[in-house]
């Protein structure tokens, strides 16, 4: 572990191994305090932007998986409008969240796809977070994630606005999820700047 940059606010270590650059937990937010801004979040149905950005999540997505597939939108926060969108169109899905649909039973259930959108950055164990939903994974599978992508140049991280929010503590690259998709034995795709797809081999 190495300094990879101290701001005024928060320094930011780096892995060597897996290259994922983090927040220290001295610098995470108590449960709650972390709640009550996401509370704040305007995520919702009648949020056009929101769903413009959504959309072009499910539009990636939906290629890649067959119709009425099962899926489980991880992180669906306060209103679970991606899971909403997915249904609309004839997929069966089911949500978690930690604070809005806590319910983890569905955590024991196994699924064809398994979206995470703008949520791998907000976790304190994101190994052990994706490990569990890898299980959850049938062969064949996809685990479809959405999260700003570290700038390749280490100087343009000083300007990068995605680092100023003080719930984002892990920050994500291509090497991170090779290192990922290595472990995990997985079929890896880049299908946007922002967006990776993890397919569970058979």
């Amino acid at each position: 572990m190495t300094l990879f940059f101290s701001g005024k606010k928060r320094e930011f270590f780096r892995c060597e191994e897996c290259r994922l650059v983090f927040a220290p937990e001295k610098y995470h937010l108590s449960e709650e305090d972390e709640k009550a801004r996401y509370d704040k979040h305007e995520n919702t149905s009648g949020n056009k932007g929101y769903l413009d950005f959504l959309y072009r999540f499910y539009s990636v997505l939906s290629s890649h998986i067959e119709d009425e597939s099962i899926g489980l939108d991880f992180g669906s926060g306060p209103g679970p409008v991606l899971a909403e969108l997915f249904k609309e169109n004839s997929y069966n899905i089911s949500i978690y969240d930690v604070f809005y649909a806590p319910d983890r039973s569905v955590l024991s259930k196994r699924y064809d796809f398994i979206t995470i959108v703008e949520v791998l950055e907000h976790l304190r164990n994101p190994e052990k977070e994706l490990r569990t939903l890898w299980e959850c994974l049938n062969p064949g599978g996809v685990i479809a994630i959405m999260t700003k992508f570290l700038p390749s140049k280490k100087k343009n991280f000083t300007l990068w606005s995605y680092k100023n929010d003080i719930t984002h503590i892990c920050f994500y690259s291509e090497p991170v999820f090779k290192w990922i998709s290595n472990n995990f034995n997985s079929k890896l795709l880049f299908p946007a700047d922002d967006i990776v797809l993890m397919f569970k081999t058979k």
